[in-house]
């Protein structure tokens, strides 16, 4: 607890403001392609990217759109040239938690480690939230599931990572499934890990997402800012 204590007063929180950019500064440096004052994911692994400064950025995008159909920026609007398209702004809250879950888990509880279980992380991620999750994005962090009758129905995991900050993501149980309270087992044994790494968890969910935002705020999360994600393509 003395542990937690002083890095939640000692990390600085700012960082929060910019996490693509300070992620791939930090802990995902090697999944980083860098523009110099804008840096993007691998998009093998994550469509997202942020810049550090807003000048002369629109050509590095353009570089970069070259490399996948569609990703997002985080943070502030960036600027485009006429060979992209700002399809939409979809505004999240980003929630942060500073004290471990007392949540009973009653499921057992499943490191996604190898091929089929990524395969199936990939199929289940994409069935009930499209467009954020690739093939590799497992490899960027630690991915949990709950299993019934052999078949993959719920996860969570880690997504952006800085020095003192992980972005819990990929919250999602299989539509079949909901209402049995993986989610919470699931995110108690994810964050709980985190702060065993002495980092601090964040998450981010779509601002109209209450059900979502009641279970988080029910856990211990707070709101701490909205974040805008920047859908763009060609």
């Amino acid at each position: 607890m003395i542990l937690a204590l002083s890095k939640i007063m000692n990390a600085d929180y700012t960082k929060l403001d910019n996490p693509a950019w300070y992620s791939l500064s930090e802990t995902h440096q090697e999944f980083s392609i860098n523009y110099n004052t804008i840096k993007f994911y691998n998009p093998d692994y994550c469509p997202f990217g942020g810049f550090i400064a807003s000048e002369n950025i629109s050509e590095s995008i353009d570089e970069y759109s070259e490399l996948t159909d569609g990703f997002f920026v985080v943070g502030e609007k960036p600027q485009l040239s006429k060979q992209l398209k700002l399809n939409r702004e979809l505004i999240c809250l980003q929630m942060i938690l500073n004290n471990r879950i007392n949540v009973e888990i009653k499921e057992e509880i499943i490191a996604l480690t190898t091929s089929d279980h990524i395969e199936a992380l990939f199929e289940l991620v994409n069935l009930v939230q499209p467009g954020y999750f690739k093939r590799q994005t497992a490899l960027l962090g630690n991915y949990f599931g709950i299993f019934k009758n052999n078949k993959l129905i719920a996860v969570t995991g880690e997504r952006m990572k800085m020095n003192d900050f992980t972005e819990v993501s990929a919250i999602v149980t299989h539509p079949d499934h909901t209402g049995q309270g993986y989610a919470k087992q699931l995110i108690t044994h994810a964050v709980n890990i985190i702060f065993d790494q002495n980092k601090i968890p964040y998450l981010h969910v779509v601002e109209n997402n209450i059900g979502a935002i009641k279970l988080y705020e029910k856990l211990g999360f707070t709101t701490r800012r909205k974040m805008s994600l920047w859908h763009i393509s060609k």
